[in-house]
């Protein structure tokens, strides 16, 4: 028999076995790194529209009606709107967004991304809201409302 060269089977698949993990691991590792990216977005945003919002109300003496009011149409990073709730309205307190003890999370508005899920509700400790990037404490707090 003459000396052969090449890779038998097993070498292939094991070769292929280890590409295969090294990719998945790399990309779950990429995948959460947008999310982070994500979030970060989210927080600049709100941000900037918290300030926005608090310029308007010195100039107009009231908050906005609404985020298009102050000219921000921009989706959040999961491509859904931001939600904007002016407490200083009658019917704003019922709609305020509360921590695990039920106390509202600001006392001027609410501004908050739906998060990855888009799902929320108003007690941030629930399940579907712990995703949310939120702002609190009258803009002091702006992150996940899992971290507040």
């Amino acid at each position: 028999m003459k000396n052969q060269h090449g890779f038998t089977l097993i070498e292939v698949l094991i070769a292929t076995a280890l590409v295969a993990i090294l990719a998945a691991a790399a990309i779950s590792s990429y995948a959460a790194y947008r999310e982070r990216v994500r979030v970060a977005d989210a927080r600049l945003t709100i941000s900037a529209v918290s300030a926005k919002i608090m310029l308007y109300e010195v100039d107009a003496r009231a908050y906005p009606a609404s985020l298009a009011a102050i000219g921000i149409t921009q989706p959040d990073p999961w491509g859904r709107p931001y939600v904007y709730v002016d407490l200083t309205l009658i019917n704003g307190k019922g709609m305020a967004r509360k921590d695990r003890r039920l106390n509202p999370l600001n006392s001027d508005f609410d501004l908050y991304s739906l998060g990855k899920d888009g799902l929320s509700k108003n007690q941030i400790t629930n399940k579907e809201s712990l995703d949310d990037v939120l702002r609190a404490r009258d803009g002091a707090f702006i992150d996940l409302a899992a971290n507040f």
